[in-house]
Order: structure tokens, then sequence, then C-alpha cells
């Protein structure tokens, strides 16, 4: 395992900037994600740590040694990619030993790694079989064992389940992550999926345009996002522009054009100040029906679409004055609501509405 600090990261495609000075720390043993929309240069930086890139300015420190200028082989980092990568003429037990034999490993410690590495993916006894007779899955899983088998310092995981059915998904991912901690990995991994990121990472960073707009745990990310971009990419959420009224009784009163909602700021160093613009973050599942509405954080719509999943219902409404539709969600529903055009009347508490920066 491995610890890296990045500083000052530099990386052009020509005119384009795809890292723009990035500084982050990622500790010994961390299951770190890299996420954001197309473009914003995570796989930018994932292959720059890796070495597949050189960096224009900046430096990149294993355990606190310079490998900016170090080329992918002597990094000791192993890639698993998307598409798998496997040799369709070679077996299991020759993809896994690939890399072993490249490095002129003998044959009887050969043996025992690779053994060792398909048994880590629970993939015993199958060294014989061919690629073609896998199944994605166990594709997936003798892709990681080839990863694994030399022993990297640092493991590298671009988008490694996006090929597979969301079953499969599920119970890799969960693998991905035993595995990892059971051998005490530092891994990066970058993915457009926010659900499997937010299940096993133990950190991530949310990138946009090539800088870094927020880093934390699943939790810290998803409950106080600091930006717009980072509430409306991180999950689902209701993002409604305002200004501030005044501040009162630990909130600050918002004025919206879904009426005057109290919340309070994800960044406890910025207080916006009355007049100052703001936008407003609501998650679907923080907003109640409430029947007997009362003034305070109350947001009045008409249905538009209803869609029953069994352990939960949403909703969607439009609110007079406001282009964008609420949406709410109901855990545990006990009546579906399914008359379009009918009054919602949906409350949210202060904790869970949140300013941001405005957009």
């Amino acid at each position: 395992m491995v610890s890296i600090q990045i500083r000052g990261l530099v990386k052009r495609f020509g005119n384009l900037v795809a890292l723009n000075r990035l500084d982050l720390d990622i500790a010994s043993g961390e299951l770190f994600f890299l996420l954001g929309p197309s473009g914003c240069g995570k796989t930018t930086l994932l292959r720059s740590i890796a070495g597949f890139h050189l960096p224009e300015e900046g430096t990149i420190l294993f355990d606190g040694d310079d490998v900016s200028q170090v080329p992918p082989h002597k990094r000791e980092t192993a890639m698993m990619f998307q598409s798998y990568a496997l040799w369709p003429h070679l077996n299991v037990y020759k993809n896994v030993a690939f890399g072993l034999e490249e490095r002129r490993v003998k044959k009887t410690e050969i043996k025992e790694q690779v053994e060792a590495a398909l048994s880590m993916v629970k993939m015993d006894g199958l060294g014989n079989r061919k690629v073609n007779q896998l199944s994605g899955g166990q594709q997936q899983r003798v892709a990681l064992a080839r990863a694994l088998v030399v022993r990297p310092r640092c493991l590298m995981l671009d988008e490694p389940l996006s090929n597979l059915d969301a079953k499969l998904r599920i119970e890799m991912r969960t693998e991905i992550r035993r595995i990892c901690k059971e051998f005490g990995l530092t891994a990066i991994y970058v993915t457009h999926d926010q659900k499997e990121a937010l299940s096993i990472a133990d950190r991530l960073a949310v990138l946009d345009g090539g800088n870094i707009a927020q880093v934390g745990t699943p939790e810290e990310v998803y409950r106080q996002p600091r930006t717009a971009l980072v509430a409306g990419f991180i999950g689902e959420t209701n993002l409604v522009d305002g200004k501030v009224v005044c501040h009162s009784e630990g909130n600050i009163h918002v004025q919206t054009p879904v009426g005057e909602l109290a919340g309070r700021p994800s960044d406890s160093a910025w207080l916006p100040e009355p007049g100052e613009a703001v936008a407003v973050s609501i998650r679907p599942e923080c907003l109640s029906i409430d029947s007997r509405p009362t003034t305070r954080n109350a947001i009045a719509g008409k249905l538009t679409e209803s869609t029953y999943l069994g352990e939960v219902a949403h909703y969607s409404m439009k609110v007079e004055g406001h282009a964008e539709t609420i949406h709410l969600s109901e855990l545990n529903p006990r009546r579906i609501i399914r008359g379009a055009g009918e009054t919602l009347c949906a409350t949210a508490k202060p904790e869970d509405v949140v300013l941001l920066p405005p957009r």
C-alpha cells in the first residue's frame, strides 16, 4: 500500500487544460473514488497517477517520493480497465500469470501467486478455462486477479463494472471492497455510478473542469454538498434559486419562487448575508407530504406524475412561478396519490435545506 500526494498538477492536451493545478491527498490503504461529469478530468487524473500521462507541471508523490516523470512499469501500480483487456488466446491461468512472466518471476512462484490470486477472487480451479467460456462476471474476476497478482502498491480501476448487469455490479463492487480491505490495498476508482461510489468508497472527490469541487466521505458529500454541481451530480436533488431574507433561530431564511425556506449552509465557514443570492438544495427524500401543512418550509404544487416502486413512491409536482419540477420520495408509502393535478404540499426540516453559492 502507498500514500499519494498530488500538488499543483497540470495536464494539457493542446489548448485544453484537463487538470488545472490540482491538489489531492489519498491515504495509505484508502479506497478512493473519482467522480464527475464527462470531460471533467477524472480519467486523466487516474492515468496521470498510473504514469500513462506525464504532467506539464506539478508533482505526484508516492510515500513522499516524486514519481511525476517515472514510467508506468516502475511505479508498481496495476490498472483494471473497463474492457477487461484479457488475452482471448490464453486460458485463465496464463492471463493472470502474464504480468509475472514479463517480470521473469520463477515458475514455482508464478504458480503459487496465480493460484492465490484466483482464490482471492473466488475463481479456484478455473485456471484451464478459456476466456470465451467465462461469464462477464467471471471475466471481471480474472481481470481483477491479473491486476492483484503482481502485488501492486496501488490498484487503479477505470469504470471496471460498467459492462456488467445490475445484479453483477452489486456483487462485484462488494467483492472489490472486500479484497482491497482484506489486503490493505490503496485503490483509486473512476466511475460514473454514484451509488457505486456511495456504497463502497472510503472517500471520494468530485471533479469539475479539471478542478476538484469537493472531497469527503460519501456521507459528507451527499449530505453537505459545497456547490450546486456536487449536489446535482451526487444523487438527485431539487435546486431552487433565492435571496437571503434574514437570520433567525439559528437558520437562514431565503425567499425563493417556491416560498420562503429556512435552512443552513453546508459550509459552516460561509454565512450569506441578507440580500445575497444563494441556491437551495433539498433532496427528494427530505420532503414529506403534509396533509396539514404549516407555513414553515412548505412547498405547495400540482401533482404531475407518481411512480410506485413498492418500498418507495416518487412524486413530481409543478409549483406556480417556478419553471423546474419539484421531486419528492416517500418511503414505505401507505397510500399512493395518483390524481394528476391534485394539490400536494411538502415540507422539509431546516437541517435538510442546504444553502449553496448561487448557480
